[in-house]
């Protein structure tokens, strides 16, 4: 007898369907998959046999051919494993499924017949709605991911048992329902503030310039001076995530497996800060056999945090070029081409030499200028010219720090951030792919960067004295235009473009 059950997977960060067809007839008992199986999806016959038995029903002494299409797609993952005793159940003649052909079915099973959560609900649930299926069926713990796509019945599982007795009728679950709304407003919540930072109001100032273009900011000073605890508190200040980009956001983490548990939606700002080791494809994607999104993905909406910015490797940091510009990663093997979408932030902290007390005036700088040079001069020109903020975060003494009052919240300096990003939105509403200060092109700096005669001349001078790159002369002219706006102004005038020149310390240093 032959059994037709739907499943879906995902490449990239979209979602696919996939047709499970399985044929059972008396002949030599033996189990064969076709339809490019991974070793995931070949070991499932383990886990399947084993669920079948401990639940009750008995393993089937036929020929079973299973079939995945389409077949020039290869499948991986566990997610196949419910459809799949389903479907053996039904053409063993030992179940009679009906509304199969109305529903997706996802689920791993455990030896005892358990469904276990898997990765990619949410864009397998979003790809269902949007093909006019009527259902899905999920494990319980994903029922809440699965959710989020409205409109869409979502009946959650929580043993084989439970999904038998649903396709044949025996027992009526209730479809899971969420109030995507409420969920969305109490998850926005961030478990730090700027409030708890202490003084540095220059580089409060200048990281508040950073968030309120989407300018990218690196932040050079001795260790505990306090650069990781300001960048953490970025993304608390960054404008509210929109519900569409909460969606976009949390299908990256669902297809990485780093949803968390029980969680629906991600409604604040990503933060990911990758340690010094990783390597190229873990920061912007990729793999051997299965490609999965890098940390530039993860931080999509949100902050990318480069601590100890020298000591990546050199290969590593030059691969952020594309990204950084583009706002997307384009992974090619011979296989299949994938793009992931990585609009980022990005914060960067560096120590100012070696030793890491150069200039602090607390502790004594050990290194030679051939040491802080080549220091230096393990990030790249390229790199630091698509920085668009540069600041220096001094260590603060310790009574310093005894006499100073609590910070301003991140709430209050977010709505000042908000009204300077709703002032760019109302810009750039007729222009697609630029929503901030930080994404204009050329064209725009024409057009909406516009400079007076003594502008020009600090300009000159800034390029002489500093020597700035023609794209480094770009962001400053970006950098001026953002300060601009946070004033209200529909001018730059020289003193905004003084600000955002004092922003490229590392230029004057190096220059």
């Amino acid at each position: 007898m032959l059994a037709q059950l739907k499943s879906s997977a995902f490449l990239g960060i979209d979602a696919y369907f996939v047709e499970i067809e399985i044929d059972a007839c008396r002949n030599l008992p033996s189990y064969s998959m076709v339809g490019l199986p991974d070793t995931a999806v070949k070991e499932s016959r383990e886990r399947i046999f084993s669920a079948i038995k401990n639940s009750g029903f008995s393993v089937p002494p036929l020929k079973i051919i299973v079939n995945l299409a389409p077949a020039d797609i290869k499948k991986e993952g566990s997610a196949y494993d419910l459809p799949l005793a389903l479907g053996i159940l039904h053409a063993a003649n030992q179940v009679t499924l009906s509304r199969t052909e109305d529903f997706i079915i996802l689920g791993e099973l455990s030896l005892d017949g358990k469904v276990k959560s898997v990765r990619g609900v949410l864009p397998m649930a979003i790809a269902a709605r949007s093909k006019n299926i009527k259902g899905i069926v999920v494990p319980a713990d994903n029922a809440r991911e699965a959710a989020v796509a409205d409109g869409l019945t979502v009946i959650p599982v929580k043993t084989l048992i439970e999904a038998v007795d649903f396709f044949t009728g025996s027992v009526d679950i209730p479809p899971f329902r969420v109030d995507l709304d409420s969920i969305f407003n109490r998850a926005k919540r961030y478990p730090v503030d700027f409030s708890d930072v202490k003084g540095q109001e220059h580089v409060k100032r200048a990281i508040e310039v950073a968030a309120s273009g989407g300018h990218n900011i690196l932040m050079q000073g001795p260790p505990g001076s306090g650069k990781t605890m300001l960048a953490r508190r970025i993304p608390t200040i960054l404008p509210d995530l929109t519900l569409d980009e909460a969606l976009e956001t949390t299908k990256i983490h669902s297809v990485s497996g780093l949803l968390p548990k029980g969680s629906a939606i991600i409604a604040t700002r990503p933060f990911r800060a990758p340690h010094h080791t990783i390597s190229e494809a873990a920061l912007v994607g990729g793999g051997t056999h299965h490609l999965r999104p890098g940390e530039v993905s993860l931080a999509h909406h949100g902050l990318l945090f480069l601590d100890e910015l020298p000591e990546f490797k050199k290969p590593v940091l030059e691969v952020l070029r594309q990204p950084l510009e583009d706002g997307e990663v384009n992974i090619c093997r011979v296989a299949c081409s994938i793009s992931f979408p990585s609009h980022f932030m990005m914060a960067v902290a560096m120590n100012p030499c070696p030793c890491g007390h150069l200039g602090s005036g607390i502790h004594e700088c050990t290194c030679t200028i051939g040491n802080i040079v080549g220091y230096r001069s393990r990030v790249s020109g390229p790199l630091l010219d698509r920085i668009d903020i540069h600041v220096d975060v001094p260590a603060l003494k310790h009574n310093e720090l005894s006499a100073i009052r609590q910070g301003e919240p991140s709430e209050k300096i977010r709505g000042r951030v908000n009204r300077t990003r709703e002032i760019q939105l109302q810009r750039f509403k007729s222009q697609p792919g630029v929503y901030c200060n930080a994404h204009m092109e050329s064209r725009q700096i024409i057009e909406y960067c516009k400079i007076n005669n003594e502008g020009e001349n600090i300009l000159k001078m800034a390029v002489q004295k500093l020597g700035l790159s023609a794209r480094a002369y770009d962001r400053v002219l970006k950098l001026a235009r953002t300060i601009a706006d946070m004033e209200g102004a529909q001018d730059i005038t020289p003193v905004h473009l003084c600000e955002a020149v004092q922003y490229r310390s590392l230029d004057r240093r190096m220059g």
